[in-house]
Order: C-alpha cells, then structure tokens, then sequence
C-alpha cells in the first residue's frame, strides 16, 4: 500500500519539528492535591478515558450514527480488545483515540490530554489491517521512516531499528525488501516500525486478519510475549473469539450500529500463557460471555 509521508492516515508520519525527540506527557493524578496524587498512587493511570462519547457521520442519504454514548477506561499496562459485527463503530472509536476522526459527542482523554495532543506528541504507534511497508524500502529503512521524520540521528536510528527488529524476530532480514517476506512478517515489520520511537500505547486494527490460522496463532504467541517485555498499553480490533479471549485483559463487546458497550469482560489470566490455555474450562467460560453478549447485541434495532 501506498502511503504519502505528509498525509494524515498514519499517525507516525505527523507534525512533527526536525530535531525534535519523543516528548512524555504527565499522567493524570501527577498535579492537582496530595489527597488526588495519594488515589493515583493507590491505582493504574488512565490510559485511555471516553465519557459519553459518540459519533454520527453526515453523508448524502443523511446521518448515520455510529457510535452512541461510549463510556469506556483503559489502564496503563492493559490489553483491551474491541469485538463486535462488522460496521459496529470497532475501527472507529479506536480512530477517534488516535484523532484520526472527531467525536461528534463526549469527552476523550488519552493519557490525561486530548486525542490531537496525544497524536502531536506521538503519544501511540498504530498498526494497520494491512502491513502499509513502502516496497522500494528495505525492511531497516521501513522501520527507520518514523525515526527519520522526527529527526532522529543516523546511529539512534541504528540502534533502535537493531533492537526492535530482534524483539519481533526479524533479526538478519534488515535489507529484504517487504515483497520478500511473508504476509506474518510484513506484519511484524509494521509492528516494530510503531515501536521505533517507544510510544506508552500501541492501536492495533486488526493486524492478524488476513492471515491463515496457522500463522495468525504463532503471532498471537508473539504479540504476548512482545507485550510483556515492553510493558506497553494496547488496544486491539478483532473479528475473531478465540484472539480477543487470549490476548487480552479485558475484552469490550459491542453491539451493531449504533456502536455501544454491550459488556466489559475481564480476563484474568497470567501474562505467560500459551495456546493450549485456549482448552480450559475458564477459557471457554469467557469465550462463552463474549459471544451471549455479542448474540444479545443483535436485538438493537436502531
């Protein structure tokens, strides 16, 4: 795919100074009095926090609602996976956390400041259906574009391009060309290109997709052991029962357009687990929740 470095689909390639390096933002709970600084001392800062939030696009047969009073809170460190029918506002609401589209209703903060704020301070990497690799780029020159845009110097491009290759098992395919690789190691490339420049929140819109079981289980391995090594925030879009349940911490199930929360599943499984946990009585009992909720979402009629 195609992607002009000035255009706004991807949040890497944005407003950003020459020059200039990642900037953090405070946490919510980091100012304010002792009695708030002492709370959030006591629980997870919020990544992702949506109040209220809908949005209805105006086309040309008229408003089209998709999504309706979103009430959502992520933690630092969690796995969140959207599920829910196709049209049910998934990539949208994970579009509107990165300010690639505005919430016509609510408020949203993302790590304490507004989406835009977050997006100019490259507060998230984002990771595409597609891998979205440049052809005529080498697999390092693919995931140094980000570095190189926001200025960068040749030997901090090196090492970060060396280190985050190596944590996706790319190590040794530097100069291939994506055409090159397989579909799943396209698809790690683009992972590791969203890491280059270390952001707290990864958004994930449903990068396993297209791949055949096989491959899609391994990376699945892969995505877990990568999220707990760099202990960062992740927001996932799935189709899939069986990949939410394994992948995340909690799972938000959503109805059909218009896009609502229809439940908020936790997993509570260890950070270490392996496919075969797939075949346990408390795998299948949270697989079973999700998909009640999502045969009970088909009764909107709105």
């Amino acid at each position: 795919m195609d992607q002009r470095v000035a255009t706004r689909s991807d949040p890497t390639e944005q407003s950003v100074a020459p020059g200039s390096s990642p900037n953090i933002s405070t946490p919510p709970g980091e100012h304010g009095s002792p009695q708030a600084a002492a709370g959030a001392a006591n629980s997870p800062a919020l990544t992702v926090d949506a109040r209220g939030v809908g949005l209805t696009f105006q086309t040309r047969d008229g408003a089209v609602e998709a999504l309706a009073n979103v009430d959502l809170q992520i933690s630092d460190g969690d796995f969140v996976s959207f599920i829910g029918p196709s049209g049910c506002g998934k990539t949208t609401l994970l579009r509107i956390i990165a300010d690639l589209e505005k919430p016509s209703a609510g408020t949203i903060l993302v790590n304490g400041v507004s989406p835009e704020q977050a997006r100019l301070q490259r507060h998230y990497g984002y990771i595409f259906q597609a891998p979205a690799l440049y052809p005529w780029r080498t697999i390092e020159r693919n995931v140094a574009l980000p570095l190189e845009i926001m200025g960068f110097d040749a030997a901090e491009r090196s090492r970060r391009v060396e280190r985050y290759l190596k944590l996706v098992n790319l190590s040794g395919f530097e100069r291939k060309f994506p055409w090159q690789l397989s579909g799943g190691m396209q698809q790690r490339a683009s992972i590791a290109r969203a890491l280059s420049f270390d952001p707290a929140l990864l958004l994930m819109d449903e990068p396993f997709g297209a791949l055949d079981e096989i491959v899609r289980d391994h990376l699945n391995e892969q995505l877990l052991r990568l999220w707990d090594q760099t202990g960062k925030t992740v927001v996932f879009v799935t189709h899939s029962i069986p990949e939410a349940v394994f992948l995340s911490t909690k799972i938000v199930v959503m109805s059909p357009r218009p896009g609502r929360i229809i439940d908020i599943i936790p997993c509570d499984f260890p950070r270490e687990r392996t496919l075969e946990i797939r075949e346990t009585p408390e795998f299948i009992k949270v697989a079973q929740r999700v998909r009640a909720g999502l045969r009970s979402g088909h009764s909107y009629d709105e």
